[in-house]
């Protein structure tokens, strides 16, 4: 079975596998509120991964403090992994993105980071697991 197909499931399927959050988070394309999430102030370095597949997504070594009260990173650890969507819901025009493997919404990336990139990937902390380095 190909790595895609293995990471659909059903409504049902994801949601006895998800918290209620975790569910509206990332299967109803939803946001935590802002500086509620465990790691947004977390300076510990590791490895983010998908919350729902376990897919790698960011490395500490690229979060910021933002501001925003999500955590920031100014790259994924891997760029096949995070995928953009154009979103126009809530009346403007936005960039989500999702997980690579299994479409999980994390969140939103906008072009005001820090520099080499330039870009902010705001993600909800219900959409992550992290991974501390050893």
């Amino acid at each position: 079975m190909s790595e895609e197909r293995k990471w659909q499931r059903t409504e049902a399927q994801w949601r006895s596998a998800l918290t209620p959050e975790q569910y509206y988070v990332c299967r109803e394309h939803g946001t935590e509120r802002p500086f509620s999430g465990e790691f947004n102030d977390c300076k510990s370095l590791g490895m983010y991964h998908c919350i729902c597949c376990q897919a790698t997504l960011f490395d500490a070594q690229h979060k910021f403090d933002s501001g925003s009260g999500w955590p920031s990173f100014w790259k994924p650890a891997e760029e096949a992994q995070v995928k953009e969507h154009h979103d126009t819901s809530l009346g403007m025009a936005r960039t989500e993105v999702r997980c690579g493997r299994c479409e999980a919404h994390l969140g939103h990336v906008f072009p005001d980071g820090p520099q080499p990139t330039g870009q902010r990937y705001c993600i909800n902390s219900v959409a992550l697991k992290f991974e501390p380095a050893e």
